[in-house]
């Protein structure tokens, strides 16, 4: 009959679309953006009816009602039709980002297949909150060690899929947002700062290498690492014909890297290009670098020439006992192996003549890098002139060191101010 409302078993009005069935359950039915027709149940109406003895706990078809309608009206698929999970958003997300690097994709599907897809990834994305995101998190950190630089990886990951998931109205905030600010606070994390060698450790490490038998030949090598500033890849992946000995220059344009993409059985050489436009750069060569090539050069005459050909690339200037190239790894043993000798030498030495030795915290490759920009920075005001030499995309990372190098200066400067001038 025309204006008779329907109701409930306890009497109470029934709005569109609501109905109970006879087992008292309640059902709302309502039509997609697609108009594809779709029904949410509840045992409970409204919030304040109780719950039925031997049900779970729920939302009420009214609460479920107003997050539908307000999904709907924002154009968020609502949580009934979208049935995307965190897995199908990262593969669609990967699916379009054709501008990142082999390495860069290959890290990123290796961290996320191995941590993120049987967990968390399983997850329909519309129930991923910022609570789920932050107990995934602090879960990686507590079970499986993480440490800041593989948590970055994560999030840098994660951040953009939830973004897209926004943009494509799958869920209405991104529920990563501010997670990782949160960890880092809650775990008191900050970047671990890159020490460079001190003037002392510096000259130490050359020296003993320059007089070792058996460490002698990696002195051009780290000259080069030295004396440029350049990237290990960079450096490892240096050919003869990037360096013009005439002019003076030496030109980066690429690096190599020694790592196993997906679909590969095993590592292998690969080359790449800079990650940014200001990885492609020239860099003026020192005299000591020259000389250090030259040398490499001359005695290459006589012992042979690295024949690798990599991705097409030939030419390579440095290489092992093997005539293959060098892998980063094998520099940086390299570097343990030396460091380990000259310790052990200058604590007999040292002893033996009553004094402190000198000694050399542990470093790595990269800490060479930081090392030539300290010294750059040490004795050159220019900071676009270091951005550009370093191959810095972003000034502040220049401005940090400079910020660095330059506040050890004030304080040798007023070391040798001590007691030199009356001011108490």
């Amino acid at each position: 009959m025309a204006g008779l409302k329907r109701t409930d078993n306890k009497g109470r009005i029934l709005k569109d679309g609501e109905t109970q069935r006879k087992d008292g359950t309640y059902r709302y039915t309502y039509t997609d953006a697609d108009g594809i027709r779709h029904d949410v149940y509840s045992r409970r109406l409204v919030p304040t009816d109780r719950i039925p003895p031997g049900c779970k706990d729920d939302l009420s078809l009214r609460e479920k009602e107003r997050k539908i309608n307000r999904d709907l009206e924002d154009g968020i698929k609502a949580s009934v039709e979208n049935k995307a999970t965190l897995n199908e958003l990262f593969d669609l997300y990967m699916a379009n980002k054709p501008e990142l690097k082999d390495t860069t994709r290959s890290n990123y599907l290796y961290m996320y297949n191995k941590y993120v897809r049987d967990s968390i990834g399983k997850k329909k994305i519309s129930e991923i909150k910022y609570s789920t995101v932050k107990a995934f998190y602090t879960g990686l950190i507590r079970d499986k060690g993480f440490k800041p630089n593989s948590m970055e990886i994560i999030h840098t990951i994660l951040h953009p899929t939830f973004t897209l998931a926004v943009r494509d109205n799958y869920i209405r905030i991104n529920p990563a947002a501010g997670a990782m600010a949160e960890i880092k606070k809650s775990y008191n994390w900050e970047k671990p700062k890159r020490h460079a060698l001190t003037i002392a450790e510096q000259s130490a490490f050359i020296d003993y290498m320059k007089t070792h038998k058996v460490y002698q030949h990696w002195l051009p090598l780290f000259t080069v690492l030295l004396g440029t500033g350049c990237r290990i890849g960079e450096v490892i992946g240096l050919r003869w014909e990037d360096c013009d000995f005439e002019e003076e220059i030496i030109s980066i344009n690429h690096n190599m890297v020694y790592r196993k993409y997906e679909g590969e059985e095993k590592a292998r050489f690969h080359i790449v290009t800079p990650k940014t436009s200001a990885g492609v750069r020239i860099v003026p060569m020192l005299s000591d670098v020259k000389t250090a090539l030259q040398a490499e050069w001359e005695l290459q005459s006589i012992t042979g020439f690295n024949d690798s050909i990599i991705d097409g690339y030939t030419g390579f200037i440095f290489q092992n006992r093997y005539g293959d190239p060098l892998s980063p790894h094998s520099v940086n043993r390299a570097i343990d192996r030396i460091c380990a000798a000259y310790i052990e030498d200058e604590t007999i030495k040292a002893d033996r003549e009553g004094r402190d030795p000198v000694l050399i915290r542990h470093f790595s490759a990269h800490n060479l890098r930081h090392t030539f920009c300290t010294r750059f920075c040490e004795n050159e005001k220019d900071l676009k002139v270091i951005q550009e030499i370093m191959g810095h995309a972003d000034i502040e990372t220049t401005m940090n060191i400079y910020a660095e190098a330059t506040k050890e200066a004030k304080k040798r400067s007023f070391a040798n101010l001590e007691g030199k001038i009356k001011i108490s």
